[in-house]
């Protein structure tokens, strides 16, 4: 097969386009042959390298993958070659206590397809039949290989980890990434009000066109948390999504007393200060979370294909060039998700 790997980490020229050996699915597992990759910035974080992190050479970067059945794996039942399916790329053991107790997100034994095994930069995947979710009718796989990974982060993190309800607001920090443009969705899904801060009028555009109330342009407004404050009547929001990292010092302060800050990233770098006095004094809660269950995978890919909840699309590149993708997403000009076209 076909596919993009690296034997090191570093910038986008260890990337190479290549021949690789098609792997063959194990018990319990299923071959895909894939017809759409969607980027993460994971994938960045990957072929950059990070303290502690042991990749199998040659790695395959992509978490994101949509395709048909190619092959079944011995045990493997409810799935025929043939059918259409999008890969949940939260890889639980399915044995330990957190996987038996629904939550897979928590495993002992965690793996993230495409971080610590090879993902989906290839013409073909093995997973676990586990971790497939059945395409329907009229579905594109480049729409669903886009919502996978994004939607069912944040999912998790505003309904589950966050409790977002009806009738409280959100401040969404960052407008046009694809876990913002899927968290500024489920926030108006769940009835809150939401507020975006972006960093140009074309980025703000999307999160109205998503159904955002209210747009700071921080080009503009560079001290964006007096804004927010000033908004809403000098009580601050009661969720803020910061998965930039270095904004939590004026994330503290836009959110309310009893906020939420909620994070599942670090767009910005992982190191940053933060004042301890806005977490007591106003009784603010920091709550991360990384991925999501598989019953959350499942209910937010019916929403999505259901047209409730609509990835944002930017640029599709072929597989050749997933170096010319990463670049795109490397500079921040992506209005959406990127994808892959594979086959």
């Amino acid at each position: 097969m076909k596919a993009v790997l690296f034997y090191e980490h570093g910038d986008l020229d260890v990337l190479q386009y290549t021949g690789f050996p098609t792997p063959e699915p194990g018990p319990g597992q299923v071959l895909v042959r894939l017809k759409a990759a969607a980027l993460n910035a994971l994938d960045i974080w990957v072929r950059n390298g990070w303290p502690g992190i042991k990749l199998e050479y040659p790695h395959i970067p992509g978490a994101d993958g949509a395709g048909e059945v190619a092959a079944l794996g011995e045990g493997v039942t409810g799935l025929s070659v043939g059918d259409r399916v999008v890969i949940n790329s939260n890889l639980g053991c399915g044995e330990c206590e957190y996987c038996r107790a629904g939550y897979e997100n928590r495993c002992r034994n965690w793996l993230l397809l495409g971080e610590h095994v090879r993902g989906t930069y290839a013409e073909y995947v093995s997973a676990s039949a586990r971790n497939l979710y059945p395409i329907p009718p009229g579905i594109d796989e480049r729409t669903a290989a886009a919502a996978a990974l994004v939607f069912h982060t944040a999912w998790h993190s505003l309904i589950s980890r966050g409790n977002l309800q009806a009738g409280e607001s959100v401040l969404v920090v960052g407008s046009s990434g694809g876990v913002n443009t899927a968290s500024i969705q489920i926030a108006k899904l769940a009835g809150a009000t939401v507020y975006v801060v972006g960093s140009s009028r074309e980025k703000l555009d999307i999160a109205a066109s998503l159904g955002a109330d209210v747009l700071i342009d921080r080009s503009e407004e560079p001290d964006w948390s007096k804004t927010v404050f000033k908004l809403t009547g000098k009580r601050g929001v009661d969720v803020v999504v910061d998965n930039v990292g270095t904004t939590f010092p004026m994330s503290m302060r836009a959110a309310g007393k009893g906020g939420r800050i909620l994070t599942v990233g670090n767009t910005g770098g992982p190191k940053f200060e933060i004042d301890n006095r806005f977490i007591f004094a106003k009784h603010l809660s920091i709550i991360g979370s990384t991925m999501g269950t598989v019953n959350e995978f499942a209910t937010v890919m019916s929403l999505v294909f259901s047209g409730k909840l609509k990835p944002v699309l930017d640029r599709t590149y072929p597989l050749s060039e997933a170096r010319a993708a990463q670049e795109r997403l490397e500079s921040g000009e992506q209005m959406g998700k990127i994808t892959l076209s594979i086959g």
